[in-house]
């Protein structure tokens, strides 16, 4: 008598290691910290040396204005990589 083919019990597919996200999520985590790690690099200096000094750096396009969106655009990013979910 032959053995008819049997359905893998819940058990057997336990066993499988399944990866919690797919390559897309895991580049769009990369992107989103890279996006993240940009923002606080351009937010860094702008300081004085003298104290009697006012530099005008320390107000400039890049430190107010971009640097904040670019690390809320990486945050963005990070939440659009966590949900993501593929044709896989």
């Amino acid at each position: 008598m032959a053995k008819e083919p049997t359905k893998k019990t819940a058990i057997e597919n336990d066993n499988q290691k399944v990866l919690p996200f797919g390559k897309m999520n895991y580049i769009f985590v990369l992107i989103g910290l890279v996006l993240i790690a940009v923002g606080f690099i351009l937010m860094i200096g702008g300081g004085s040396t003298d104290p009697d000094v006012f530099n005008e750096e320390m107000f400039s396009f890049k430190r107010i204005t971009l640097a904040p969106i670019l690390v809320l655009a990486g945050f963005v990013v990070e939440i659009v990589a966590i949900f993501w979910k593929g044709k896989e």
